[in-house]
Protein backbone atom coordinates (compact mmCIF):
# COMPACT_ATOMS: atom_id res chain seq x y z
CA UNK A 1 0.00 0.00 0.00
CA UNK A 2 1.91 3.36 -1.09
CA UNK A 3 0.90 6.60 -0.09
CA UNK A 4 0.79 9.53 -2.27
CA UNK A 5 1.34 13.12 -1.32
CA UNK A 6 -1.50 15.14 -1.99
CA UNK A 7 -1.25 19.04 -1.93
CA UNK A 8 -4.32 20.58 0.01
CA UNK A 9 -6.17 23.07 -3.04
CA UNK A 10 -7.11 25.38 -0.30
CA UNK A 11 -3.68 25.56 1.95
CA UNK A 12 -1.28 23.93 0.27
CA UNK A 13 -0.74 21.79 2.99
CA UNK A 14 1.06 18.33 1.84
CA UNK A 15 -1.12 15.00 3.27
CA UNK A 16 -0.14 11.63 3.04
CA UNK A 17 -3.02 9.91 1.01
CA UNK A 18 -2.62 5.76 0.08
CA UNK A 19 -3.14 6.04 -3.52
CA UNK A 20 -6.44 3.62 -3.38
CA UNK A 21 -7.64 6.43 -1.55
CA UNK A 22 -7.09 9.48 -3.48
CA UNK A 23 -10.84 9.70 -4.77
CA UNK A 24 -12.24 8.76 -1.62
CA UNK A 25 -12.62 13.14 -1.00
CA UNK A 26 -9.85 13.23 1.66
CA UNK A 27 -9.53 16.09 4.17
CA UNK A 28 -6.56 17.67 4.48
CA UNK A 29 -4.79 17.87 8.06
CA UNK A 30 -3.50 21.26 8.04
CA UNK A 31 -6.88 22.90 7.06
CA UNK A 32 -9.72 20.48 7.55
CA UNK A 33 -11.16 21.31 4.02
CA UNK A 34 -11.22 18.77 0.73
CA UNK A 35 -8.11 18.39 -0.67
CA UNK A 36 -9.48 18.26 -4.45
CA UNK A 37 -11.75 20.69 -5.39
CA UNK A 38 -12.40 19.24 -8.76
CA UNK A 39 -11.83 22.90 -9.81
CA UNK A 40 -8.07 24.66 -11.07
CA UNK A 41 -5.91 26.36 -8.53
CA UNK A 42 -5.23 29.38 -8.90
CA UNK A 43 -1.77 29.38 -8.17
CA UNK A 44 0.77 32.47 -7.21
CA UNK A 45 5.07 30.83 -6.70
CA UNK A 46 4.60 29.40 -3.63
CA UNK A 47 1.12 27.18 -4.58
CA UNK A 48 3.20 26.79 -7.96
CA UNK A 49 6.21 25.09 -6.44
CA UNK A 50 4.60 23.08 -3.73
CA UNK A 51 2.04 21.41 -6.32
CA UNK A 52 4.72 20.96 -8.86
CA UNK A 53 7.72 19.98 -6.60
CA UNK A 54 6.54 18.34 -3.60
CA UNK A 55 2.45 16.23 -4.58
CA UNK A 56 2.99 12.80 -6.49
CA UNK A 57 0.38 13.67 -8.83
CA UNK A 58 1.13 14.68 -12.21
CA UNK A 59 0.22 18.75 -12.19
CA UNK A 60 -1.43 20.52 -15.49
CA UNK A 61 -0.74 24.40 -15.54
CA UNK A 62 -3.04 26.76 -17.88
CA UNK A 63 -0.45 29.80 -18.52
CA UNK A 64 -2.78 32.62 -19.08
CA UNK A 65 -3.63 36.05 -19.00
CA UNK A 66 -6.87 38.28 -18.61
CA UNK A 67 -6.49 40.23 -21.71
CA UNK A 68 -6.50 36.96 -23.62
CA UNK A 69 -9.31 36.03 -25.31
CA UNK A 70 -8.70 32.54 -26.14
CA UNK A 71 -7.59 32.14 -22.90
CA UNK A 72 -10.96 33.44 -21.41
CA UNK A 73 -12.40 31.34 -24.21
CA UNK A 74 -10.80 28.25 -23.08
CA UNK A 75 -11.23 28.77 -19.23
CA UNK A 76 -14.76 26.88 -19.26
CA UNK A 77 -13.42 23.74 -20.86
CA UNK A 78 -10.48 23.98 -18.38
CA UNK A 79 -12.30 23.90 -15.40
CA UNK A 80 -14.39 21.81 -16.40
CA UNK A 81 -11.24 19.57 -17.03
CA UNK A 82 -10.67 19.52 -13.94
CA UNK A 83 -13.64 18.26 -12.69
CA UNK A 84 -13.12 15.10 -14.66
CA UNK A 85 -8.81 14.71 -14.04
CA UNK A 86 -8.59 15.12 -10.64
CA UNK A 87 -7.58 13.72 -7.82
CA UNK A 88 -5.39 11.58 -11.20
CA UNK A 89 -3.76 14.87 -12.32
CA UNK A 90 -3.88 18.46 -10.80
CA UNK A 91 -4.93 21.15 -12.62
CA UNK A 92 -3.46 24.67 -11.95
CA UNK A 93 -3.87 28.31 -13.50
CA UNK A 94 -1.12 30.59 -13.37
CA UNK A 95 -1.49 34.66 -14.45
CA UNK A 96 1.50 35.43 -16.42
CA UNK A 97 0.87 38.57 -15.68
CA UNK A 98 1.18 38.33 -12.09
CA UNK A 99 3.16 35.43 -11.88
CA UNK A 100 5.81 37.14 -14.48
CA UNK A 101 8.29 34.97 -12.65
CA UNK A 102 7.32 31.55 -13.06
CA UNK A 103 6.31 32.48 -16.82
CA UNK A 104 10.10 33.71 -17.57
CA UNK A 105 11.33 30.47 -15.97
CA UNK A 106 9.52 28.32 -18.21
CA UNK A 107 9.61 30.82 -21.13
CA UNK A 108 6.59 31.36 -21.74
CA UNK A 109 6.27 32.84 -25.43
CA UNK A 110 2.33 32.30 -25.86
CA UNK A 111 -0.76 32.02 -24.19
CA UNK A 112 -2.84 30.45 -23.65
CA UNK A 113 0.03 27.49 -22.97
CA UNK A 114 -0.32 24.27 -21.20
CA UNK A 115 2.63 22.11 -19.50
CA UNK A 116 2.06 19.18 -17.37
CA UNK A 117 4.56 18.30 -15.14
CA UNK A 118 5.38 15.07 -13.20
CA UNK A 119 8.19 14.62 -10.35
CA UNK A 120 9.08 18.42 -11.01
CA UNK A 121 10.02 18.21 -14.37
CA UNK A 122 8.27 19.51 -17.65
CA UNK A 123 7.11 16.25 -19.45
CA UNK A 124 4.54 18.02 -22.11
CA UNK A 125 3.35 21.66 -23.32
CA UNK A 126 1.38 22.65 -25.55
CA UNK A 127 0.64 26.06 -27.10
CA UNK A 128 -2.98 27.67 -28.39
CA UNK A 129 -6.65 26.86 -26.75
CA UNK A 130 -8.24 23.63 -26.90
CA UNK A 131 -11.66 22.33 -26.06
CA UNK A 132 -12.40 20.46 -22.77
CA UNK A 133 -11.94 16.64 -24.63
CA UNK A 134 -9.09 17.92 -26.09
CA UNK A 135 -7.30 18.97 -22.74
CA UNK A 136 -8.49 15.75 -21.21
CA UNK A 137 -6.83 13.77 -23.76
CA UNK A 138 -3.74 15.50 -24.14
CA UNK A 139 -3.09 15.74 -20.47
CA UNK A 140 -3.96 11.57 -19.90
CA UNK A 141 -1.69 10.40 -22.85
CA UNK A 142 1.33 13.31 -21.60
CA UNK A 143 0.58 11.88 -18.35
CA UNK A 144 0.99 8.33 -18.79
CA UNK A 145 -2.51 7.66 -17.25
Amino acid sequence: MSNDIAVCAHCGGLNRVPAERLGDNPKCGKCGKAVFTGKPVDADATMFDRFVTKGSQPVLVDFWASWCGPCRMMAPAFASAAAKLEPQIRLLKVDTEAQQAIAGRYQIQSIPTLMLFRGGREVARQAGAMPEQAIIGWARQASGL
